[in-house]
């Protein structure tokens, strides 16, 4: 078996997921991790599969004869460096440039961004627009938690961080 990651493209409708995975399992294959999101209208999903590769081109056909379907695939199986995993949860004002700002304070610690979920909000209170995101991150130094806490805070006041996961 071979590993592939396959991101995909449909407008939303009901039974989209069960025409993924019958055609997964039509064509022998394993679904090991996903992402799916409805998002304004478009069903997006990322889908990490174990696939026999004499199998592999007649999966690809049978997903991209699925109506509006579009995806891309690339081999997978590279193994990532060992690190210590972190969770965060932030919540700032919405703006322009925030993932930017993130990012950046990250890429420039040497920290791995893995996941990266967000979502614009209204706060119920007053109506403010939110930014909310919850950010997998990959560190190779023990001090790196530290530094980066202090540059997320330092991109404003409105920046809320909690530490969800540690490991």
């Amino acid at each position: 078996m071979s590993r592939y990651l396959i991101t995909l493209q449909v407008p939303d409708r009901q039974g989209l997921v069960e025409q993924i995975a019958n055609a997964v399992n039509h064509h022998g294959g394993n679904w090991l991790d996903s992402e799916l999101r409805h998002i304004d209208g478009i069903f997006a999903a990322i889908v990490l599969l174990d696939v026999e590769e004499q199998h592999w081109d007649d999966l690809i056909e049978a997903l991209e004869s699925i109506e509006g379907m579009t995806l891309t695939s690339a081999a997978a199986g590279i193994v990532s460096k060992p690190g210590k995993r972190l969770t965060l949860s932030l919540v700032a004002y919405d703006r322009p440039g925030l993932v930017r700002e993130i990012s950046n304070k990250a890429s420039s610690l040497g920290i791995n961004i893995e996941q990266f979920s967000s979502k614009f909000e209204s706060a119920s209170h007053t109506g403010i627009a939110l930014f909310r995101a919850t950010i997998g991150l990959k560190l190779t130094d023990t001090i790196q938690e530290e530094q980066l806490t202090e540059a997320l805070y330092a991109i404003g006041d409105d920046v809320v961080i909690d530490k969800l996961r540690s490991r």
